[in-house]
């Protein structure tokens, strides 16, 4: 039993899908002010669904995973679950999520869920074998989750609230995958994948990083300025927070070495963390 939740566990990459299920929570919260039962439901719907474009992913890139070190211990490159089978196991839990996704949060919630699957499964994970500037259309899948939460608490979708933090998020992703690929970039040219480190040298990509990193603090400051965040002890948090992120990763400006990539990479995610409970505290206080 242990080894077959071991499997089910990478394949849906649960470390990622949790963080995933827990921002819908967040759209949840800021669009209806209060955590209860309900808000469980959705974001029930939204783990499974994102499990199952993750595996889903995993069917169509096995045989790139096979060639990186980072994930060639996943369950089809390790003979653990055929392509075949993962394709059923994925389909599943994609019709799965989204059943419960319309039965909890209606239609526009539903539509969401199947753009996300369509965008990330049809659209950026073939584009990546295409072009190192996937990541940035690849982006919009993190701000889709929040946004279910939001209509699933009564929130109306193109609300400049909701969508001044999609934007936040949308940001987060770019220098939150670049990291990766300083950290990894010998993986994805292994397996083929086309990189910036191939164009650009490691220093340059930092500073091109640390340049999205900025564009992220500044998103922030959209947050408070469309009325998601009230509390005038909020804004000085929040600013102080992304000040505190600059000068936390201002070394990627002058050094690549490995240690402060991943020392940057921890931050920015930290940093990501502090806003979204920031924001979340400050609706169910103040309102």
């Amino acid at each position: 039993m242990k080894q077959i939740l071991s499997i089910f566990y990478r394949l849906g990459k649960v470390k990622i899908t949790s963080f995933v299920a827990l921002s819908s929570v967040l759209g949840y919260i800021l669009a209806s002010g209060k955590v209860d039962f309900f808000m469980l439901i959705p974001m029930m719907g939204v783990f499974i669904l994102a499990c199952g474009t993750s595996a889903l992913n995993q069917v169509q890139e096995w045989r790139y995973d096979a060639l990186m070190n980072r994930t060639k211990g996943r369950p089809i490159p390790k003979s653990q679950l055929t392509p075949e089978e993962s394709a059923i196991i994925s389909i599943l839990a994609i019709i799965s999520g989204e059943i419960i996704i319309y039965v909890s949060s209606g239609t526009t919630a539903t539509i969401l869920g199947a753009f996300a699957v369509v965008w990330y499964n049809a659209f950026y994970t073939p584009l990546k074998r295409v072009t190192p500037m996937a990541v940035v259309p690849g982006a919009l899948i993190g701000s889709i989750p929040p946004a279910i939460g939001w209509v699933a608490g009564g929130g109306v979708l193109l609300s400049p609230q909701i969508l001044s933090l999609c934007t936040f998020l949308f940001i987060w992703q770019i220098p939150h995958f670049w990291l990766l690929v300083l950290i990894y970039n010998k993986d994805y040219e292994r397996a083929g994948f086309p990189t910036l480190t191939q164009k650009f040298t490691k220093k340059q990509l930092s500073r091109i990083t640390y340049i999205w990193i900025l564009a992220l603090a500044a998103s922030c400051m959209l947050v408070p300025l469309f009325g998601l965040s009230k509390n005038l002890y909020s804004v000085p948090v929040l600013v102080a927070a992304s000040f505190f992120l600059l000068w936390r990763t201002k070394t990627l400006l002058k050094q690549a070495d490995s240690s402060i990539i991943r020392l940057a990479f921890v931050n920015i995610n930290i940093y990501v963390l502090f806003v979204t409970s920031v924001l979340s505290l400050d609706k169910l206080i103040f309102g």
